[in-house]
């Protein structure tokens, strides 16, 4: 029961820093002077922008989420939480290391070792939490209601990262990058928070609770 409870209060911490996260970097880029849907998400946080502290904070808020989100699985799911867990470094490293102005990546553009290093994090942190769905999704010990939104969230987030990668390299930084990436990291957020919210109300396993009854038997309820 003590085991179970904690990873309530994990999922209930995930989903509070999930929504600050998501909150203080739309601030970041909505207030901030960045292009707009014509650039990249993390050109919120360049050094010259007056919000670049409101943007790192939201994603440190965010990695924060994907560690307590891991906490919160079940501990039979075990390949979800590692990548969870990976994915919160690498966002962290994104944070920390700034890219510059415009955030370049190749091949359209020439980048700093720091762009590369930004934009690699970047990646690697959104590829981990599309793999802990998959690994989600694939784990019967995850239960019935946990592997539902797993395949949702897949299903939207498969196609958009193999859109996003081929813009990337096809058209390079513009509208069409910018669009499909916002989409995505919402279908990430949006899997992230239903998770938590589903570890919160019916525990991870989505397992029934029994309480006696006068007579002395047990009655289960979700």
């Amino acid at each position: 029961m003590a085991d179970r409870t904690s990873r309530r209060v994990a999922a209930g911490s995930a989903a509070a820093c999930l929504v600050a996260g998501v909150v203080a970097v739309t601030v970041a880029l909505v207030a901030g002077p960045g292009p707009g849907l014509t650039g990249y998400v993390s050109e919120a946080g360049v050094t010259d922008s007056g919000y670049a502290g409101t943007y790192r904070i939201g994603v440190f808020a965010l990695a924060a989420a994907l560690l307590l989100l891991a906490a919160a699985l079940p501990p039979a799911v075990r390949a979800a939480p590692g990548l969870l867990g990976t994915g919160a470094v690498a966002t962290v490293l994104s944070g920390a290391v700034t890219c510059s102005t415009g955030c370049p990546l190749p091949p359209f553009e020439a980048a700093t070792v720091a762009d590369l290093v930004h934009g690699g994090a970047s990646i690697a942190a959104t590829a981990a939490v599309v793999f802990a769905m998959l690994a989600v999704l694939l784990s019967p010990a995850a239960g019935t209601a946990l592997r539902r939104v797993a395949a949702l969230g897949a299903a939207l987030a498969l196609p958009l990262s193999g859109a996003v990668g081929l813009a990337m390299l096809l058209v390079g930084r513009g509208a069409l990058v910018g669009v499909l990436e916002r989409v995505l990291l919402g279908v990430v957020a949006a899997w992230g928070l239903g998770t938590a919210i589903l570890c919160v109300c019916k525990g991870p396993h989505g397992e029934r609770s029994f309480h006696p009854r006068r007579d002395g038997s047990n009655v289960g309820r979700r």
